[in-house]
């Protein structure tokens, strides 16, 4: 990444603003997403303000008129820079920024000729405003992320792209795990559990062991939750079930290889115990 990063940056001291402004803004957007890379990879923000600053840059010259796909595909980089910075920080200004430049490019995106980048904006749309609405005390831009999550299944088939339905199955499953832990009953953290069984089709584990272990994790939460909604034997039911996910996770989730994830979900199983 960080080779990518100096290799780009070599390029733009040929590609100037000012002799060829579309090969500049294209490289400013690839920058970005190196820079966007590392910044994940990292603990502080220095590179992930540096993202940002390089496609807002390259926006600065992409004509939405007249390279939209190219200008949409650059508030998408932008918005997912900024949803990743927005998750560091306390407050929500970045995540609204986030919000806001993967609806613009959702006005540009067509479903009918690209369905897959579309699809993938509203993906990640809905993950921006599930971010937010974890920070929120109401319920709105959780629903706003269900309604994002939904649309790009409508696109993200199990026939045709079978693991990126699954996120998308599995990122539908904790916005509405989290919607089901604020509301009285238990309508959607039955559909959050179907969306996680959904995932798991495709995540399987001899596939995909990391992700099938995430889903794993997320189930076990979901039937956390659903054991405090309930009574006596039920939520007792549901804290077994909720056990046996999490002890399916440690499978894969070692001290060696994965030391926070296994932390992790070992505090989670000695919690679910506890409740036993």
């Amino acid at each position: 990444m960080e080779e990518a990063v100096a290799a780009y940056r070599a390029a733009l001291e040929i590609r100037t603003r000012e002799t060829v402004p579309l090969d500049w803004a294209n490289a400013q957007n690839n920058l970005g997403t190196a820079l966007r890379g590392l910044g994940a990879r990292q603990s502080g923000t220095a590179r992930l303000e540096e993202a940002v600053a390089a496609c807002r840059a390259a926006l600065e010259v992409l004509p939405r008129e007249t390279v939209p796909l190219d200008w949409a595909g650059t508030q998408n980089n932008l918005g997912t820079a900024l949803r990743d910075l927005g998750a560091r920080e306390s407050g929500t200004t970045r995540l609204e920024e986030a919000v806001a430049a993967y609806r613009a490019a959702l006005e540009v995106l067509p479903r009918e000729t690209v369905p897959l980048d579309w699809a993938a904006t509203q993906n990640n749309l809905g993950a921006a405003l599930w971010t937010l609405g974890a920070r929120e005390s109401g319920t709105a831009r959780l629903e706003e992320a269900v309604v994002a999550y939904r649309a790009a299944l409508e696109v993200r088939t199990r026939e045709t792209v079978p693991l990126d339905w699954a996120a998308t199955q599995n990122n539908l499953g904790v916005a509405l795990r989290n919607l089901g832990a604020r509301e009285s009953g238990t309508a959607r953290l039955e559909e959050a559990i179907a969306a996680y069984r959904a995932a798991l089709e495709a995540r399987t584990r001899e596939t995909v062991p990391f992700l099938w272990a995430q889903t794993q994790e997320n189930m076990a939460l979901a039937e956390l939750t659903l054991s405090e909604k309930t009574e006596g034997e039920t939520s007792a039911a549901h804290l077994r079930t909720a056990l046996s996910h999490v002890d399916a996770a440690l499978e894969v989730y070692t001290p060696e290889d994965t030391p926070f994830y296994h932390d992790k979900a070992t505090e989670l199983r000695t919690y679910i115990l506890s409740r036993l």
